[in-house]
């Protein structure tokens, strides 16, 4: 560690781990059990409390705080973590937990994740890759997002509740039921809308994709079909379209029910 890189009005624990190039900035405070991979840079006024295990070139803004225990009344202090992987970019104010032992015991942050203003990420939660989470989003305990989700400003997400890959939530939604893969919702409470049909193609999905999902979309909400009839077809369209198997396997994972 190249001690030019600390700032010497920082607080850190002699136990922390700090990687190479790891860049921390004044009046931040790192306490024990805390390691953080090489090439990360972590601003002014953050506070990380352990145990927490943060990857490597990661981005730490200002006032964030990483790692504190959850207000979870069940929780009486036992050591539970956090982990982040790498190069997420945590912005102004965000505030993530750690676990509690009634669950995984871990809150798992993935990579390449981009957690915007005063973002929080409850105890428990599993974010997976390249995911959004806009300005002031929340989480309750017990939340899983999948890869590419992206959730805009406001949301406000049920502990237990399952967000599937590629899904995208409008400003505000409050989320009490899982959302499948691929799916849009908006409102509070929220509601399906579509397909996320722009979101897709940013990422390249190609025209034959998309008609493929919005046609799944349609024999999920638009037939009026239970759950396990729309299974049925579903695995027919799967045989045609890969990407269907996502959405059939987001179905079969809910536990609180989807969206409707």
């Amino acid at each position: 560690m190249n001690k030019s890189d600390i700032d010497p009005r920082a607080v850190i624990h002699p136990s922390a781990i700090l990687g190479e190039g790891v860049s921390v900035g004044p009046f931040t405070v790192i306490g024990p059990d805390v390691e953080i991979g090489e090439g990360t840079t972590i601003e002014s006024h953050v506070v990380i409390k352990g145990p927490t295990k943060i990857g490597r070139f990661n981005k730490i803004f200002q006032f964030s705080t990483l790692g504190e225990a959850t207000p979870d009344l069940k929780y009486k202090g036992e050591p539970t973590t956090l982990t982040i992987g790498d190069h997420n970019v945590i912005r102004e104010g965000v505030t993530i937990h750690r676990g509690t032992i009634q669950d995984r015991g871990d809150t798992l942050i993935g990579n390449h994740n981009l957690l915007m203003a005063y973002v929080h990420i409850g105890h428990d939660s599993v974010i997976g890759n390249h995911c959004i989470l806009v300005n002031n989003a929340a989480l309750a305990g017990h939340v899983v997002i999948d890869d590419w989700a992206i959730l805009s400003g406001y949301t406000l997400v049920h502990q237990f509740c399952k967000i599937g890959a590629h899904a995208f939530t409008g400003m505000g939604a409050a989320v009490g039921k899982d959302i499948p893969a691929f799916v849009m919702v908006a409102g509070a409470p929220a509601a399906a809308r579509n397909i996320n049909v722009e979101g897709l193609k940013r990422r390249g999905f190609t025209k034959e994709d998309i008609a493929a999902l919005s046609h799944a979309y349609k024999t999920l909400y638009r037939r009026g079909l239970t759950i396990d009839e729309a299974l049925v077809e579903l695995q027919e369209q799967a045989l045609h379209n890969a990407h269907i198997q996502t959405l059939i396997d987001s179905l079969k994972a809910s536990t609180r029910g989807i969206v409707r």
